[in-house]
């Protein structure tokens, strides 16, 4: 079976990475991937679940790939963790769909495809494996490294638990030769839904020991590590990030909320004495870093005052970046059930206010930059800004800002000084430096 497939991939990075194990089953098996939709003979559509809105862009994305039935589209892969989750309803309803497949399933894409050729729409959830062969998608010097899947966190707004099941970390010896085999990578960034977990399920964190490890490979440049929810950034995880000078002084900590009572709602085990504590740790202990973080506004029962508890939270904290997510009631979840539902007006006011306080926050943050040279990641180049665009180290790629500057050339993958001249709420504006070309 020799088809050209494109894919259409949506949600986190953890099922990007998911996509790309796809990706790799389609180049084992030699055949064609095409970046144009148009030309694709199978198109798969790699779903996330997470939110509502989650899952009807899914299913707008399998509609709007149907209508290239017309031209060379002949069959539709739908996977991810739509069919993984919904796929009794799904199966029967989405009829545009060829082949569904789950989370986990890469290994079944073929054997399934053989089967819809023949006239048959196929059921192959949880029928294959993983596969281990990847095609990265993202730009050649940064990659992702998911190292579990599942979760056992049991927050009582999220379906995760329920979509991918419970934590499981994948073997460390998998995971370090999956590390080696990206070749060189300049920036390798470490996902899963919760990565300070890594090893828990087997009886012991393990986490700083695959750090340690993955910092002896010879092409792993930089490390940078997302997703450490708080109550586990422990003393060892904190001097490992100080000490180790492959990891970037960078943090992402979702916290969700900051007030005690609606903390103890959400199901998680923090409080907002212990989240200042950590943040003052973490600035004593490793000056500069960089913490990222997110928030939930409106969930159930959350009151203005406890919402302005939460803004004066942000202006106490200073994160370098933050987001922010109005609270979607999602069947199954504990919170779904809660009474006091906050209106769907009220929630996107919160959002855009708390979005308000950061926008000073940050400002203020990058303000301290201007003037100063920093070292930046060329990613690329902005061709509607007529300039190159990077990353300094408080910045992950896709989440937060950039760098943008002017250079007489760059080349993606390479550091450069930055001579810093301007900075909005969002980004940095610079110049590169002659002798760093």
């Amino acid at each position: 079976m020799k088809k050209t497939f494109g894919m259409i991939s949506l949600g986190c990075d953890k099922n990007r990475v998911d996509g790309e194990r796809i990706l790799g089953e389609i180049r084992r098996h030699g055949c064609e991937i095409t970046d144009d939709i148009q030309k694709a003979q199978v198109l798969v559509v790699n779903t996330c679940a997470f939110l509502n809105a989650s899952r009807k862009e899914a299913i707008e994305a399998v509609l709007e790939g149907n209508a290239y039935r017309s031209g060379a589209l002949e069959k539709i892969v739908v996977t991810g963790c739509l069919p993984e989750k919904y796929i009794g309803e799904l199966f029967p309803a989405l009829t545009e769909g060829d082949v569904f497949l789950g989370v986990s399933d890469a290994t079944a894409l073929f054997p399934a495809l053989e089967r819809a050729y023949a006239g048959e729409r196929v059921n192959a959830v949880h029928t294959g494996e993983e596969g281990c062969l990847r095609v990265v998608t993202t730009p050649p010097h940064i990659k992702y490294l998911k190292i579990a899947d599942g979760c056992f966190n049991h927050c009582t707004y999220c379906l995760i638990p329920k979509i991918r099941g419970r934590y499981r970390s994948y073997p460390m010896e998998q995971l370090v030769e999956e590390a080696r085999s990206l070749g060189e990578t300049q920036e390798l960034v470490i996902v899963a839904q919760d990565t300070t977990r890594y090893g828990e399920d087997g009886g012991e964190n393990k986490f700083v020991e695959l750090l340690q490890k993955i910092s002896e490979l010879d092409n792993i440049c930089h490390i940078r590590l997302l997703y450490c929810y708080p109550e586990v950034v422990t003393d060892e995880l904190i001097a490992e990030v100080k000490n180790n000078p492959k990891i970037i002084k960078y943090l992402d900590i979702p916290l969700q909320h900051s007030e005690d009572r609606v903390l103890k709602l959400m199901g998680r085990r923090g409080s907002r004495a212990e989240y200042l504590a950590l943040l003052q740790k973490l600035r004593d202990e490793i000056p500069g870093i960089a913490v990222r973080t997110t928030f939930i506004a409106g969930f159930p029962t959350e009151t203005e005052e406890e919402h302005e508890a939460l803004k004066a939270f942000l202006r106490e904290a200073r994160f370098e970046n933050c987001g922010f997510f109005a609270y979607s009631r999602e069947p199954e979840t504990p919170a779904y059930k809660l009474k006091g539902q906050v209106p769907a007006r009220v929630k996107e006011k919160r959002v855009r206010a708390l979005y308000r306080v950061q926008r000073e926050i940050s400002a203020a943050c990058l303000q301290q930059f201007v003037g100063r040279t920093v070292n930046v990641v060329c990613d690329g180049i902005d061709y509607e800004r007529s300039c190159f665009v990077g990353r300094a180290y408080f910045q992950a790629y896709e989440i937060d800002g950039c760098v943008c500057f002017t250079a007489p050339r760059a080349e993606t993958g390479r550091t450069y000084s930055v001579f810093i001249d301007r900075a909005d709420a969002y980004d940095l504006y610079g110049t590169v430096k002659e002798n760093t070309l």
